[in-house]
């Protein structure tokens, strides 16, 4: 295996080893950083990319760049053009080359990666136009296979490219480089996996409009490239990641490829590393400081190798499994396996707000006050209900001050059938209503890319909130209690939104404040596939941050939840509230409210099960988990993790 030559990146002075978290290890084979926030790997990325320019300015030599597209290069762009305007980064020597375009695609149409490149970044910088190179989605099919052969040639009259600048699919694809690729392959059109489409069909409103086939760059021309950077966020991507890194090269996972390649980083958040070996197992990899809470993963990785219960596990088990250092500092098995079963027991409680006059010392919440004031922030006027609807129903009924707050209206994520039929509705018992022909015209008129008028809009999130209502009502809530905040950074009209703003964490402070909650609940998943959890995340983060020298931000506590995407690991649980089968009902009805999102959910992801369907399963899975780590048998349990500000 050839090693990965980081010369030329300690040259550039970018700062990967020092800023991020890399080591060399014998499971991994290619070189890859690991880093908290995927801002600050970003900006790191666009200071190596910045450094190549100005470099190839001061040589007189054309800066040939390879661009990629997708939510993951977003924020290198962004400092990019901040580094233009603020900085006096000039692009004037500057050539691109796109790595795909989806085919057929109009330039002009907003799913293009044409648009996407001109909207992120072009527009805003001071590149030539004749040195901007984009496959040609609107070519015809006779002249398609020369278009390829000349964007080839193109790319070799310049040398080749000097940095090439990738993202990963959950396929293991590299450009639109599909499992089966070659690794000699070149531009061509390729049919898009099954997969990719359903990972873009919420940009498109739907896979069934998602297009079928891509033009692409090939294997073999991305790795001409000189220096190579592939960015990955997000837990979504930590399986790929893991066979990329750590697998053999194989057609299968056409990034598997680049181990070949000498002078590649990966580029990665926390997330998309944790299935890692050294992150996910690092007593396989080096000697551990073992903390409690990497003690409790490593039991629990055991228990759940070893097919047996915490209090079953044996020494021969851990000496085995390269635990035997953690044996060492424990004394023996036993009484090992007693503390983490003990701590993972004491997560367990019936009482999310705390047990008035009980004895807190083990357990997850405090019991004073009593009744505390709660605040169940939800990003969609559905994560409430969907990923936490049992605790929500406990809370009240144990009788705290619950308030839930949707942060965005959600309308995106209404079809224009559904609201169409309340238009026509509101038309049967009021035939002279103006807005709602106008609503009912728009909508039968409505184009590809038309963006959703300001009255469909509103109509949409009149939907959602009604739906919502609907919901807390039949958990107990008052109207009083439910607070639409309708952040600004949602309300585009379309899948891309704005970036968070004063006005969006002013809105989340002003909530808090009000209510000076002793509890918070958020959504921590990070995994949602169009980004609105995390930007909800951030709003509430940064108004943590301003509101924290408050006196009642003392009291407060936050609890994340995970979405209808993926839950907590079980070592990283700190509060698992049991539900009983009569909850489980409960929370499925709640959820049944939500009437626009059954059925032909316009965001569904790769899981073909309703958000219902799909919520159960995984409440019943962590049930499962704790009852095989040896711990009582419940029907379902949900599962939060604190954070600490």
């Amino acid at each position: 295996m050839i090693k990965q030559d980081i010369s030329y990146k300690e040259k550039e002075g970018i700062g990967y080893k020092e800023a991020g978290k890399f080591e060399d290890t014998r499971f991994e084979k290619i070189h890859n950083v690991i880093f908290d926030s995927s801002l600050e790997a970003s900006i790191l990325v666009a200071k190596e990319i910045a450094n190549l320019i100005h470099r190839k300015e001061e040589l007189n030599e054309p800066c040939v760049l390879g661009l990629a597209t997708g939510s993951s290069p977003i924020k290198v762009y962004e400092e990019l053009v901040r580094m233009h305007k603020e900085e006096g980064l000039s692009f004037k020597n500057v050539i691109t080359f796109n790595l795909d375009e989806y085919y057929p695609m109009d330039k002009d149409n907003i799913q293009s990666y044409h648009y996407f490149m001109h909207d992120h970044l072009f527009d805003h910088v001071d590149i030539s136009p004749e040195h901007i190179n984009i496959p040609d989605g609107t070519v015809s099919f006779e002249e398609l296979r020369q278009s390829c052969i000349d964007y080839e040639m193109k790319i070799k009259s310049y040398g080749g490219l000097d940095f090439q600048l990738l993202g990963i699919g959950r396929t293991g694809h590299i450009g639109f480089n599909e499992p089966g690729s070659h690794i000699n392959s070149g531009t061509r059109s390729i049919t898009l996996d099954h997969i990719t489409r359903i990972d873009a069909a919420p940009s498109f409103l739907g896979i069934d409009n998602v297009p079928r086939k891509a033009i692409t760059m090939g294997i073999g021309t991305v790795r001409s490239a000189k220096r190579i950077v592939l960015l990955a966020w997000g837990i979504s991507k930590a399986e790929i990641l893991k066979k990329t890194i750590e697998g053999d090269v194989t057609s299968q996972v056409p990034a598997t490829y680049l181990q070949e390649h000498n002078n590649t980083t990966f580029v990665l958040d926390s997330e998309a590393s944790s299935e890692l070996t050294r992150v996910k197992t690092p007593w396989l990899v080096k000697s551990c400081i073992w903390t409690d809470e990497l003690k409790l993963k490593a039991v629990v990785w055991l228990s759940e190798l070893t097919n047996k219960p915490f209090l079953k596990l044996t020494d021969k088990d851990y000496n085995d499994n390269g635990m035997a250092s953690l044996l060492t500092e424990e004394g023996t098995a036993y009484d090992l396996n007693i503390k983490m079963f003990n701590k993972l027991q004491h997560t367990i409680t019936g009482w999310p707000g705390g047990k008035p006059n009980a004895d807190d010392t083990y357990r997850p919440e405090r019991s004073t006050p009593a009744k505390k004031r709660v605040i169940i922030f939800s990003p969609h006027p559905d994560d409430d209900v969907i990923s936490m609807g049992g605790t929500f129903d406990r809370l009240v009924e144990q009788g705290h001050e619950v308030h839930v707050a949707y942060q965005t209206s959600g309308n995106i994520a209404v079809s224009n059938e559904e609201a169409l039929k309340f238009a026509e509705i509101s038309m049967a018992f009021n035939s002279k209503s103006t807005e709602s022909q106008q609503i009912i015209d728009f909508l039968k008129n409505k184009s590809e890319n038309d963006i959703d008028s300001i009255e469909v809009r509103k109509l949409k999130s009149l939907i959602r909130r009604s739906e919502s209502l609907a919901a807390t009502r039949y958990i107990g809530l008052t109207d009083e209690n439910v607070h639409f905040l309708d952040l600004p950074f949602y309300e585009t009209g379309t899948v891309k939104k704005s970036n968070l703003s004063e006005a969006d964490i002013k809105i989340m402070c002003h909530l808090i404040e009000e209510i000076k909650p002793h509890q918070i609940y958020a959504a921590g998943d990070l995994a949602d596939p169009h980004g609105t959890h995390k930007v909800c995340l951030d709003s509430l983060f940064e108004a943590l941050k301003i509101l924290k020298p408050k006196p009642f931000m003392d009291d407060c506590w936050v609890w994340l939840y995970r979405g209808a995407w993926h839950e907590w690991e079980s070592s990283q649980i700190e509060m698992a509230v049991p539900m009983s089968p009569d909850q489980v009902l409960k929370k499925r009805h709640a959820i049944f409210y939500h009437q626009s999102q059954k059925d032909g959910v316009m965001f569904q992801g790769d899981d073909s099960r309703e958000f219902w369907v799909r919520v159960e399963d995984r409440n019943r899975e962590t049930a499962k988990k704790y009852n095989d780590l040896g711990l009582a048998d419940y029907a379902a349990i949900e599962a939060f993790k604190r954070y600490y500000f």
